[in-house]
């Protein structure tokens, strides 16, 4: 954890900086202003939909209205914040990371060359790809959310895989050779789950949620060149404002 911990830190510590803030307040306002679409124009239908189905209907049969219209309800603000959440880490992975890498390169792994290839493509398919089988995991998991506590665990573990798939791979593309990724990815894929996961528990934080996909953009930057400046050279590591 002690990783993790660090790249956490300098991510913190990267909100000093007014340009930092421009590339995580993007798509935090982009976020919130889905969300609020969402809940007026969406959230009623959605409580509808799933009334019509088992195990709503169920409960309705048995004369636990009550129960089926929070269950609805609860999963009806579930859906819109999974989707709220996975077009903004789109916006992030897509268009903000890299002026976050960019960002980093010149200044805090100025020593961490580019051997890899800068292709949008690639980063680009990598997150649709990403997305498209976290919508996979979220539908297919959705009876899960009827046994106590799952209905909080499933999208915790969920949200830190996508960060993890989305993220890890665009930090390092540009940067990493192909063997060097492949070693990451082996060797590190404990640690970048945990970052993952730490970023999901945040975004489950009133308000603070809105900036987590920015902020695991950056927070997986810092661990992406971290690992690939150890793994190259060897470093010390500090957090910012310490010297080597």
């Amino acid at each position: 954890m002690g990783d993790v911990m660090l790249a956490l830190a300098r991510t913190f510590a990267n909100l000093k900086s007014g340009k930092v803030w421009l590339y995580v307040l993007t798509p935090a306002l982009f976020s919130l202003l889905l969300t609020v679409a969402l809940a007026v124009w969406g959230l009623g239908w959605m409580v509808q939909q799933m009334m019509d189905y088992p195990p709503m209907t169920l409960l309705v049969g048995w004369g636990l209205v009550w129960v089926a219209h929070i269950l609805a309800y609860l999963g009806g603000w579930m859906a819109i914040f999974a989707v709220a959440y996975l077009t903004a880490s789109l916006l992030a992975a897509i268009v903000i990371m890299p002026l976050m890498l960019k960002h980093l390169s010149e200044t805090e792994y100025r020593d961490v060359a580019a051997m890899g290839k800068d292709s949008f493509v690639a980063a680009a398919v990598n997150s649709v790809l990403a997305s498209i089988l976290f919508i996979v995991g979220w539908l297919i998991t959705i009876p899960l959310w009827l046994i106590p506590g799952f209905s909080l665990l499933v999208p915790l573990l969920l949200m830190g895989w996508l960060n993890r798939r989305t993220f890890a791979y665009d930090a390092l593309s540009m940067h990493a050779t192909v063997g060097e990724w492949q070693e990451v990815r082996s060797g590190q894929k404990t640690p970048l789950f945990m970052l993952g996961l730490t970023m999901a528990l945040l975004a489950h934080i009133p308000l603070v949620g809105l900036l987590v996909p920015a902020l695991a953009a950056l927070s997986f930057v810092h661990y992406g060149l971290e690992a690939l400046r150890r793994s190259r050279h060897g470093a010390v590591v500090t957090i910012e404002g310490e010297r080597q």
